[in-house]
């Protein structure tokens, strides 16, 4: 039987993945970002946890829980004096799955 070939690529759809990605790739980049995503990809969590968790300093932890904000990678909630930040992205948890398992997981696990 022979094979049907391939349809054709759509290349604005194409061109607005590949925007999308580099955007998601760009907010991972920063080591501090990646940090926090890592943590969050844990579970919600408060600023003033993810601050001793992480030893980010605070004005360095809001200016980059800012831009995973305008990313729309994360999002907040705020209960009294506190905002929780939570992972609102399932691309970005699945990029960081895939970090963890290619540069954090015990080698045997590898």
């Amino acid at each position: 039987m022979p094979k049907q070939p391939a349809p054709p690529i759509d290349m604005t759809r194409l061109r607005r993945s590949a925007e999308g990605a580099s955007r998601l790739m760009k907010a991972l980049a920063n080591p501090d970002r990646l940090l926090l995503l890592c943590q969050l990809s844990q579970g919600e969590q408060r600023v003033g946890e993810l601050e001793a968790l992480l030893g980010i300093a605070q004005p360095t932890l809001s200016q980059q829980l800012g831009v995973l904000r305008d990313e729309a990678l994360v999002t907040t909630r705020r209960e009294g004096k506190h905002i929780y930040y939570q992972i609102a992205s399932a691309q970005a948890l699945a990029m960081l799955q895939t970090l963890y398992e290619q540069f954090c997981a015990p080698k045997e696990a590898r």
